[in-house]
């Protein structure tokens, strides 16, 4: 009676399995049916939010479903990522994420995920410099003024980021130690969490943040962009000139945005949001949203996201060690 009822048992538990995996394939094939939630980890009105903005809008178009920015910001965006991270790996949750997240374990003592193991990659969404700039009225109008300024007065000269851990904290520790200079770092979350209205009260002497929270600044006269990080010449913002040509030989950062989405989440669902983010940054329409942000929309495969966060592990990981960096 025992064996006969064991048996009963195993047979219904495989039939019930049987008969959910109809409906599974159908619950994917139809993705999405209800409201998704795009997770950026910094407040409205930078950068980063103004970018996800402008992906939420589209894709809510060609997806035929409402995608909704969800601001979580703090420790340098880690909130969002944690969040993102322990979300339900049903297709309904994605993280927006600048460059940062595949060093995280380099800044904080202890997380509860693995920034290569819990995600799934979708897809990179653009690239783009990141701007050291002032005050339009600082006596510093060139990098190597500033520079001069900074070994004069050793500690003297401050700088604000967006938050410790960020691509632009990172890229000013870089900078400093490439430019041999002292500057003294003032955190805040996100450049509309009070950075920009201190740099033009003059309570802070320069800002390094990226070209989605300041470009605007930068042509409307408020700030002056002393320099860009990468390599060449951006081909959106021509007009500035780079660290490499300004005093700092040699000196490249390139930083990015991209999408993820719970690991887990079925790669049916994650092809099919790579497939809407590809079509997106195809459209003239959309790169010209993101240009006007100074970023240079570009796609990519799962795996080649994959690469570039290896990539940044293996650049970031000694300037976060000698400058002793740590999560907020």
């Amino acid at each position: 009676m025992t064996l006969r009822r064991r048996q009963f048992l195993r047979l219904a538990a495989a039939t019930g399995s049987a008969l959910a995996l109809p409906h599974l394939a159908i619950a994917q094939a139809a993705w999405p049916t209800r409201v998704i939630r795009l997770i950026v980890g910094f407040p409205p009105g930078g950068g980063a939010d103004s970018t996800a903005r402008i992906l939420a809008n589209r894709l809510s178009e060609i997806w035929g479903q409402q995608v909704v920015v969800e601001n979580k910001g703090g420790a340098g965006g880690n909130i969002a990522h944690d969040a993102a991270a322990h979300a339900s790996p049903d297709g309904y949750t994605m993280l927006f994420s600048p460059g940062s997240l595949p060093i995280m374990p380099q800044l904080f003592g202890s997380l509860s995920y693995d920034p290569m193991a819990d995600f799934a990659m979708v897809s990179l969404i653009g690239r783009y410099p990141n701007l050291v700039v002032v005050h339009k009225d600082s006596p510093l109008t060139t990098l190597q003024a500033y520079i001069a300024k900074a070994k004069a007065d050793p500690g003297k000269v401050t700088f604000a980021t967006p938050g410790i851990g960020t691509t632009p904290h990172l890229t000013a520790e870089l900078f400093k130690v490439k430019a041999g200079v002292n500057i003294t770092h003032v955190p805040y979350r996100g450049v509309a969490a009070g950075a920009m209205s201190d740099l033009l009260a003059g309570r802070i002497d320069s800002m390094f943040n990226t070209t989605g929270s300041l470009l605007q600044a930068v042509r409307s006269g408020q700030v002056r962009a002393l320099g860009a990080s990468t390599p060449q010449r951006s081909a959106l913002a021509p007009e500035i000139p780079t660290f490499a040509e300004s005093g700092v030989p040699g000196f490249n950062v390139t930083s990015w945005y991209g999408v993820f989405a719970p690991v887990k989440t079925p790669p049916e669902i994650v092809a099919k949001m790579n497939a809407g983010l590809v079509q997106m940054l195809a459209e003239p329409a959309s790169k010209s949203r993101l240009e006007l942000l100074g970023v240079e929309a570009a796609s990519s495969s799962s795996e080649a996201l994959a690469a570039l966060m290896r990539a940044e592990i293996e650049l970031w990981t000694p300037v976060i060690k000698v400058a002793n960096i740590k999560g907020e």
